[in-house]
């Protein structure tokens, strides 16, 4: 007889008694840990806060870092200059745990150790800030606890310090009565990260996503929005007229060589770290922007195109880059966003399509010349800037291919893993989220994720009776800024 149990009126299926238990003694260790961080860290501010003397809330909406308000996308594009120089170091830290639904693979090993467990998997340091009144950016350094698996018997999760999100800027503003031109250089390590809307994929939503969720970084999913695959080395120009306009042009290629310090903790070459390898460009990949953004009383609304051509090279079993043929990716999407912040009440929405064209001149990686498909879509409301809730709904569809699409639930003391019994990336999930703002720099979150389709089907999509369901996890977060 199965049993549920309820958070936050969300259902959770557990599979007995003694699991509700496990479950319940997990939340409370969880909250142990998130009682620590709101004792420790409630009166500190980020630094973007303590430069410019204003509250999470004008930067961010509903206080929802990091999505931004017309304030915070000024400040970014101005290049995080606005204020006065002062502390330039923060940190984040993320606590959380995970269930779910079905955590044994077609061989009855555990897909994710983690699950039922309350952790800290990463913790982040930030550099950031104005150097100049022309120059300033940000730098992340995170480290990942659960980063990769080494090839002890079991295999034992390592972790990693590596370069996240950057982004470095030069900026010139001019500004009159009849015009506001802003004209910018970036250096960044991630497509999108310079982005100031949330509805491109660098910052979009989830925010944050569980490290121990069973399909958590196995979605199918365009170039453009999984990024290269580990940082990238960029450098582009950039133009905002009138506070309407916005057009970019970037160019990236691998991090390394004078481009290392945008990609510390990656290298090549060894099997044992395959969590992080680096990956190789052939030549320089262009990635283009533009939008048009409009402004009126308490809502402001954004359309815009958005785009990028990549040839990247295989790796062998070694993970060293096999220079020779490329695997060529060619994205092409429109995305909008729309906003209302008005005091008690904001609401935001978010919506991208992308279309993605695959040839593969390996022929290791694909089968055939594929397309990818993907949409996304997403609505906030938030209240008094501490209560609040998302939905999100992604769909991905694209052509079959016998040697592309990999479950990648991965049985950890087994060599193999099941395939998609359908070869297709098709995949529908929805994912709803609550969450609190106790403080404007602590988030805490609920958020479901909800599979009605995977890999090509709602029902034994990897040919070993695994559903799409199956899939499923609740996902409980606390997430500070400090």
């Amino acid at each position: 007889m199965r049993q549920y149990s309820s958070i936050s009126g969300i259902r959770l299926l557990l599979p007995s008694e003694k699991a509700r238990n496990q479950f319940q003694n997990t939340l409370f260790l969880f909250l142990t840990c998130l009682s620590f961080f709101v004792t420790n860290h409630a009166q500190a501010l980020p630094t973007f806060a303590r430069q410019t003397g204003q509250s999470c809330v004008a930067c961010h909406a509903g206080g929802q870092f990091p999505e931004l308000t017309p304030y915070g996308r000024i400040f970014k594009l101005t290049g995080y200059t606005i204020g006065t120089q002062g502390n330039p170091f923060s940190g984040l830290v993320l606590a959380e745990v995970t269930q779910n639904k079905n955590n044994i693979d077609s061989a009855t090993g555990t897909i994710v150790t983690q699950n039922n467990t309350p952790i800290i998997p990463t913790g982040s340091v930030f550099i950031a800030g104005k150097l100049t009144d022309n120059i300033g950016g940000f730098a992340q350094i995170t480290y990942n606890v659960y980063d990769h698996q080494d090839t002890a018997s079991p295999p034992q999760w390592r972790g990693r310090l590596v370069s996240d999100n950057t982004d470095l800027r030069y900026v010139n503003r001019s500004l009159d009565s009849n015009n506001d031109l802003i004209l910018g250089i970036t250096v960044n390590n991630n497509p999108s990260v310079q982005d100031v809307w949330n509805s491109s994929p660098g910052w979009n939503f989830p925010y944050v996503s569980s490290s121990g969720g069973g399909t958590a970084y196995s979605l199918p999913k365009p170039i453009l929005e999984r990024g290269f695959g580990s940082p990238a080395a960029g450098v582009g120009g950039y133009v905002f007229w009138n506070k309407s306009l916005y057009a970019e042009i970037t160019g990236y290629q691998t991090a390394n060589g004078f481009w290392k310090f945008l990609s510390q903790g990656y290298k090549m070459g060894s099997a044992a770290e395959a969590g992080s390898p680096l990956v190789y460009s052939q030549g320089i990949s262009p990635y283009a922007r533009v939008a048009y953004s409009h402004e009126w009383k308490d809502q402001n609304a954004m359309i815009g195109l958005i785009g990028m051509n990549a040839n990247i090279y295989p790796v062998d079993s070694n993970n060293l880059p096999a220079f020779g043929p490329v695997v060529h990716y060619n994205d092409k999407g429109i995305d909008g966003q729309y906003q209302y912040l008005l005091e008690p009440h904001t609401f935001t929405s978010q919506v991208r399509y992308v279309r993605e064209t695959i040839n593969d001149d390996t022929a290791q990686a694909y089968a055939n010349s594929d397309t990818l498909n993907s949409i996304f879509t997403k609505v906030t409301y938030v209240y008094r800037n501490q209560y609040g809730a998302n939905i999100a709904y992604r769909k991905i569809t694209g052509s079959s291919d016998s040697g592309a699409y990999p479950t990648l639930l991965q049985n950890p003391t087994a060599s193999s893993y099941s395939t998609s019994a359908r070869n297709s990336p098709n995949t529908k999930l929805w994912t709803p989220e609550v969450f609190w703002l106790p403080l404007q720099n602590l988030r805490i979150g609920l958020q479901y994720n909800l599979y009605t389709e995977y890999l090509g089907a709602a029902s034994n999509y990897d040919g070993y009776k695994r559903n799409a369901s199956d899939n499923n996890s609740a996902y409980l977060y606390a997430w500070v800024a400090f």
